[in-house]
C-alpha cells in the first residue's frame, strides 16, 4: 500500500527573514541583574552522560531497513535504512505520528518516545514519487517508560551528543560550581544567551529547507545559529548534566511565528528578573529571544502553542 506523506519543512526557519529576531520565544536576559537566589535539589554534575545508542544485534531488519526497539522503556527507539530513495521513519501512538528523515546511507538515528506509555507503531517508509511512500518494514512495541523524564534525559537525532562532545565538557565546566539545579540551569542558559548569536545568513539559506538537523557542537564552535540550534544546544548541555529538557517547536502569538524553544524540569524554584523555573512543573526557556535582547516580546501577551516535542 502506498501512502502520502508531506515532507516536513522547517517553518521556524522559513519565516525568519520576515520575522527577523522576532522568531524566538521567552526570556532570561535579565538573569545577571537578578538578586534572587536560585533553588532546587542539590546538584553535582554526573561523571558520565545518560547515553542512547542503536543496537545492531537487537534490531529487527527487512528490505534494508532496521528498527531497534530494545530500549523503548528508556524513552527512545532507533532506526536506519540503506536505500537510493528518500526514506522516513514514523513513530505513531494512538492518533499521533511524528516523522523523521532517515539518512539513505544506513546511518542510524535515535528518536524520542514523547507520547508516554502505551502501544507504539514504528514504520520505515520509502519514497516512490512526490509525497507517496510505501512501507519497507514495521514493528510495534508496548512501552512502559522507566521514568516520565526518560525521553528527555538522553541524546536523540535533534539533540545529539556523546560523553566526549565539546558541549558536554562546556556544560560540566559551567555547572561545576552549582550548588543546586537552579544554579546549573542559570549558568548554562546565561552563557548561551551571552555567547551565541543569531545567524541571519543561515536562516536565509535554510528558509526553504527540509529535514534540517542541528548539531550542538557545531553551534558551540561557530557561536551562532537559528532557533533550532539554540534549542538543541541548550537541551544537549542541560541533559548531559542530568536535567530533563524538552525541545519544543510550535507557534508564538500574537504573530503566529513558528519557533523552537526548550523546557526544563527541576525540583525547586528559580526566579530571576525575567526567567522562572517553577517547582515541579515544566517551565519555558526561550534562549533566542533572550539572546536578541528582545524582552518586549516576552512575558505578558505572549502565548506559546506546542506542536512537536523532542
Amino acid at each position: 500500500m502506498s501512502i502520502s506523506l508531506k515532507h516536513k519543512t522547517l517553518p521556524w526557519i522559513r519565516v525568519v527573514c520576515a520575522a527577523a529576531l522576532m522568531l524566538v520565544a521567552f526570556l532570561l536576559s535579565a538573569c545577571a541583574a537578578s538578586t534572587d537566589e536560585t533553588s532546587g535539589t542539590d546538584f553535582s554534575a554526573p561523571d558520565h552522560i545518560a547515553a542512547s545508542a542503536f543496537h545492531t544485534d537487537a534490531a529487527q531488519t527487512s528490505n534494508g531497513a532496521s528498527i531497534d526497539s530494545s530500549c523503548v522503556n528508556d524513552g527512545y527507539v532507533g532506526a536506519c535504512a540503506t536505500n537510493q530513495q528518500r526514506v522516513k521513519f514514523l513513530v505513531s501512538h494512538d492518533q499521533e505520528t511524528y516523522s523523521y528523515d532517515l539518512p539513505q546511507d544506513g546511518t542510524p538515528i535515535i528518536c524520542p518516545l514523547t507520547f508516554g506509555d502505551g502501544s507504539y507503531l514504528f514504520r520505515i517508509m520509502q519514497n516512490t514519487s512526490g509525497d507517496n511512500y510505501i512501507e519497507l518494514f514495521s514493528t510495534s512495541a508496548n512501552v512502559t517508560l522507566s521514568s516520565e523524564f526518560a525521553p528527555f534525559t538522553v541524546p536523540n537525532v535533534y539533540c545529539s551528543y556523546t560523553d566526549s562532545s565539546a558541549c558536554v565538557k562546556k556544560a560540566r565546566k559551567l555547572a561545576g560550581k552549582a550548588k543546586n539545579q537552579g544554579d546549573a540551569v542559570e549558568s548554562i542558559c546565561q552563557w548561551i544567551v551571552d555567547n551565541i548569536g543569531y545567524d541571519n545568513e543561515k536562516a536565509s539559506e535554510l528558509k526553504q529547507a527540509t529535514g534540517y538537523v542541528p548539531d550542538p557542537d557545531a553551534t558551540l564552535k561557530s557561536k551562532k545559529g537559528v532557533c533550532f540550534d539554540y534549542a538543541s544546544l541548550g537541551a544537549a548541555m542541560l541533559r548531559s548534566i542530568g536535567i530533563p529538557t524538552k525541545i519544543v517547536t510550535g507557534y508564538v502569538s500574537p504573530d503566529q511565528i513558528y519557533h523552537a524553544w526548550i523546557m526544563v524540569y527541576i525540583d525547586g524554584t528559580w526566579k530571576s528578573a525575567q526567567f522562572t523555573v517553577d517547582k515541579n512543573t515544566w517551565s519555558r526557556v526561550d534562549l533566542t529571544f533572550a539572546a536578541s535582547g528582545d524582552t518586549k516580546n516576552v512575558g505578558d501577551g505572549k502565548e506559546y502553542t506546542d506542536r512537536y516535542v523532542y
